[in-house]
This record gives structure tokens, C-alpha cells and sequence, in this order.
């Protein structure tokens, strides 16, 4: 961190956000010049940054005193983390993780809410597992059903369209994310992407070096040497898509995500079958054992 950049704070301060744009600018054309770029034009920063100012200066609060100020006040406060546990900059599959942590804590550090204020989580899961860009990813599916998967489940970047690696439920990945984020339920989603499979493969533990283990390896390097230990169950081969209610599963759908939650050590709030806001399995008793209600 070079403690150098603007925050939105900033445009709040007509009087001081001039020099801090000019020294911003003056800081970056350094390195520009250095590396042959052209310079940024410090006078029209000035001038737009005031700009954005007038627009934006009324609307700017401290959103650290708002939230808190909220929470003690009896509102509800939904907060999503973005990337996912194994791209946590700490707890992750590192270095091949982003720059920040993805995990629960950051939603405290990103908010200044402290962890008291923090009654619930819910981890966001799929069916299978996925993962953007590099890294080690045991259960990987290089072959046509990873393929297949992955059209069926429309699995490329939403701004960059790269395609996403696919691959079968990891469960040590699961358990280790319910751990780390102290997750009180599930949301599992994209079901119905595995409605045609005649067989699913779960991934319960891992085999390095002839040894077997239930845990996710501290060091990438070994990670990326395991050796995925599976269970084997018989797919449903029926639609699920746009099921709302968990009766109404196959039963074989049933039992494939009764033991997903038994191996990740939660249960499901919610169950995707599809991507509408209808296409939902929702479990009010899970939600009611931590307070929460859901009006759909």
C-alpha cells in the first residue's frame, strides 16, 4: 500500500482536494515518464476532479458511523464478499489468490462494523466446484464432461467472458470455508446444471505422497499434488430445474445434497434450481435458527 491514493472523502474537501489531485498526478507521471508514457494532464484532473466533486460531494457520508449508527438503530444490514474463500490473500491457495481477504473478516475491515455485529453467514456454494485462472484445483475436469459442465452452467467471466475451470464437489474445500467463515448455512446453487449426469463424484479427502488427508494443505505446491479421494453416488437424470420446493426433488437429488451438507458440516437455507428468483428451495427452520426471515 502506498498510502498515496484519493478516497471518495476526498471530494468532500474543496479546499485541500486541488493539492492532492496535483500531487496524485504529479507521483504517477514520475512512473509514467520513467517507463516512456505520456503524463497525465495535471491541470484537467484539477479541473474534473471538481467536477466530480460538485456532483458527488452531497451524496458522501461516513459510512462507517452510518452503519453502525444503523445496526444499533434495529436495521437489518446484508453484506456480500466478493471472490471466494480459496482467493483469500490469507487463507487462500496462495499466491494464487486476489489482494485482499475474501473471507468473512474482510466484511469488518471493509465496513468498520465490528464482529459483534456480524449475527449471521451464509456461504454461497455450487453444485461442483469452479475456479477462475490459475492455481491448483484437485477435482478439475479436463475432459468433455468438464466441458459439458461448464456450457451447461454458463461458467465464463461475467466481464471478461474468460471460460471457468470446472470440476466435482470438493468437500475438504467446503469444510474448510464453513470453518474459516464460522458459516451458520448454505446457499447451494446451479443444482439443476447436473440434472443429465448419471453419476456424481464427491471429492471427501485428498491423497499426497501416499498419504490421505481430510484437510486443504497449507502450501499451494502440495495442493496442486493432490490426488482427489471420491465417492461415488448415482445421479438423478431428471429436471430439477425450477423446483421450489425440497419434496419435490428426485430422491436421488435428495440424498446428493443431504450428504453435500453432511460432508461441508451445514445445512442448505437456500437450494438453486435455476436462475430466476422463484427457482429457489428455501429452508425457513434454518433461517429461524439464527433469526433470520425471507420474504421472496
Amino acid at each position: 500500500m502506498a498510502r498515496r491514493g484519493l478516497r471518495v472523502g476526498d471530494l468532500a474537501d474543496l479546499e485541500s482536494l486541488p493539492a492532492k489531485l496535483t500531487l496524485n498526478a504529479r507521483q504517477a507521471n514520475r512512473l509514467l515518464t520513467m517507463l516512456g508514457g505520456e503524463p497525465i494532464d495535471e491541470k484537467k484532473l484539477v479541473e474534473d476532479g471538481l467536477k466530480w466533486a460538485e456532483i458527488l460531494a452531497p451524496h458522501i457520508v461516513d459510512t462507517t458511523y452510518l452503519l453502525n449508527q444503523s445496526s444499533r438503530n434495529g436495521s437489518s444490514i446484508l453484506l456480500e464478499g466478493a471472490q471466494a474463500t480459496m482467493l483469500d490473500i490469507d487463507h487462500g491457495t496462495y499466491p494464487f489468490v486476489t489482494s485482499s481477504n475474501s473471507t468473512v473478516g474482510g466484511a469488518c475491515t471493509g465496513t468498520g462494523l465490528p464482529p459483534s455485529m456480524i449475527h449471521a453467514t451464509i456461504g454461497v456454494i455450487k453444485a461442483y466446484t469452479t475456479r477462475v485462472g490459475g492455481g491448483p484445483f484437485p477435482t478439475e475436469l479436463n475432459d468433455s464432461l468438464g466441458e459439458h459442465i461448464r456450457l451447461r452452467g454458463s461458467e465464463y467471466g461475467a466481464s471478461t467472458g474468460r471460460p471457468r475451470r470446472t470440476g466435482w464437489f470438493d468437500a475438504v474445500i467446503a469444510r474448510y470455508a464453513v470453518m474459516v467463515n464460522g458459516l451458520n448455512a448454505l446457499a447451494l446453487t446451479k443444482l439443476d446444471v447436473l440434472d443429465d449426469l448419471d453419476e456424481m463424484k464427491i471429492c471427501v479427502g485428498y491423497s499426497i505422497d501416499g498419504k490421505n488427508i481430510d484437510s486443504v494443505p497449507f502450501d499451494a505446491g502440495q495442493m496442486a499434488a493432490a490426488v482427489p479421494i471420491y465417492e461415488s453416488m448415482p445421479g438423478w437424470q431428471e429436471k430439477t430445474a425450477g423446483i421450489s420446493k425440497f419434496s419435490d426433488l428426485p430422491d436421488k437429488a435428495k440424498n446428493y445434497v443431504n450428504r453435500l451438507s453432511e460432508l461441508a458440516g451445514a445445512p442448505f437455507a437456500f437450494i438453486s434450481t435455476g436462475a430466476e428468483r422463484n427457482e429457489t428451495i428455501i429452508d425457513d427452520d434454518v433461517l429461524a435458527g439464527f433469526g433470520l426471515k425471507i420474504s421472496v
